[in-house]
């Protein structure tokens, strides 16, 4: 199967590690840079505000919220959320989970509270998810952890008036296998008003030949298992009532241009309340960065869905 997908995208070995390699598609720096770019906006942020630069990242959400670190949600050293809690009297509020990227091996909840700047204002609790990246974490586990992980919130914070997910790039995938979860599993069935899956991958077998999966050591059995593009049906069985929102950078790789477009005809033709966002200007890491901005169009988006506008 795995060796069908590859032939279809016609795609040499050279060629298919480009595909999926984010950060050679960007155009605003060269590849090594905008990693270290992208880290260090997620954790300090630096956004330019009429021409004045201030900073809106993780340690700004830190400053501006009240804020609870490593919560725990299952006994591992992994399991844990921090939640970013707005200064307001009210229960009735909207909560956001963050599950972050980084090709399921890279990065962590300590550089993903950076969404929570422009949300707690708005009366909304954002929660950052940790979970076990390779190699100590295998895909199997992730996804098992990203599920006890909603669960947990939902008992946790069972006063909220909406429940909400965002993920980004392998965060995208782990949030739409949440949304694909069969939860009588569980003992709890999240109720997801909304879903911003953002540059994310859906079908895993193109992968598994390439770096990517060096620490994650998939087999074509775990990788389709764990391919949202396969559990269409179980997305629609546990997730009907969700907005979904598939969104993708205008210089992601054709590769994930694919992936996204892929998913999003499939949500469609299933029935399913989804949109597609091709949002201009932006890279694989730009279009989620831009999340610190109360006037992005993603974040802006998102305020809407939840009556926040």
């Amino acid at each position: 199967m795995a060796a069908e997908r590859l032939t279809t995208a016609s795609f040499c070995q050279q060629e298919l590690e480009k595909q999926y390699s984010p950060s050679r598609w960007s155009h605003r720096m060269a590849a090594d840079d905008v990693i270290k770019a992208h880290v260090k906006a997620l954790k300090e942020g630096l956004f330019v505000c009429l021409f004045v630069y201030r900073r809106h990242g993780t340690e700004r959400a830190r400053s501006l919220a009240q804020t609870l670190i490593n919560v725990p949600y299952g006994e591992e050293d992994g399991e844990k959320l921090d939640v970013y809690i707005p200064k307001t009297a009210s229960l009735d509020v909207n909560l956001v989970i963050y599950i972050h990227g980084g090709y399921w091996q890279f990065l962590s909840k300590e550089e993903s509270g950076f969404m929570a700047v422009p949300l707690v204002d708005k009366d909304v609790v954002v929660v950052a998810v940790g979970y076990d990246i390779a190699p100590k974490g295998n895909m199997d586990l992730m996804v098992s952890q990203v599920r006890r992980s909603v669960v947990s919130v939902i008992q946790q914070y069972s006063h909220i008036s909406g429940l909400y997910l965002c993920g980004h790039s392998a965060g995208a995938h782990l949030a739409a296998m949440v949304l694909s979860t069969d939860w009588s599993q569980y003992g709890a069935t999240p109720n997801i008003k909304g879903a911003f899956l953002v540059s994310g991958i859906y079908d895993l077998l193109p992968v598994l030949s390439t770096y990517v999966n060096e620490p994650l050591k998939m087999t074509e059995e775990v990788a389709v298992r764990n391919s949202p593009s396969q559990l269409v049906p179980e997305l629609k069985r546990s997730s009907s009532g969700c907005q979904i929102v598939v969104a993708v950078a205008q210089n992601d790789s054709p590769e994930f241009r694919k992936q996204s477009e892929e998913y999003y005809k499939a949500l469609e033709a299933a029935g399913l309340t989804v949109t597609m966002e091709d949002v201009a200007n932006t890279d694989h890491f730009s279009i989620i960065e831009q999340l610190v901005d109360g006037d992005y169009h993603l974040t802006k988006l998102l305020l809407k869905m939840m009556g926040k506008s």
